[in-house]
């Protein structure tokens, strides 16, 4: 359904260092640096037919999160959402709600966590067991 997802940073170097880590995770690898004609980076990181993008706001303003906003990371098994999680925080997010595990609900079993990038942006890691 997406083709890719772009999140707001004010520093898109401590952004860098954090989704590396934290996308490595995933299998994710370097990310393609790409400066506009107007002077702002962005970073595309591609993984699995999906693209995750982090960019210096075009506009010049200041990057903000969204309020209610969550982006879902899927992941192979419950101790890689636990390392997703882990790797955040050791690299500057902030781990948010419930700490790593499974959840029960009307849609079933999940295993799952939530951190907060250095931005701000809520970011979910999410394992549905078979």
């Amino acid at each position: 359904m997406f083709n890719h997802i772009m999140v707001g940073t004010n520093d898109i170097e401590r952004s860098k260092r954090f989704y590396d880590a934290l996308l490595g995770t995933l299998g994710a690898g370097e990310p393609l640096r790409n400066v506009a004609a107007s002077g702002h980076t962005r970073l595309f990181y591609r993984h699995d037919g999906s693209t995750f993008c982090i960019t210096e706001p075009i506009n010049g303003e200041e990057a903000t999160c969204s309020n209610g906003a969550t982006i879902g990371f899927k992941c192979n098994s419950p101790e890689q959402v636990t390392q997703f999680h882990d790797v955040a925080v050791a690299h500057g997010g902030v781990s948010c709600e419930a700490p790593p595990g499974l959840r029960e609900g009307d849609m079933g079993a999940v295993y799952l966590s939530y951190v907060r990038d250095p931005d701000g942006n809520k970011l979910c890691a999410l394992h549905r067991p078979k």
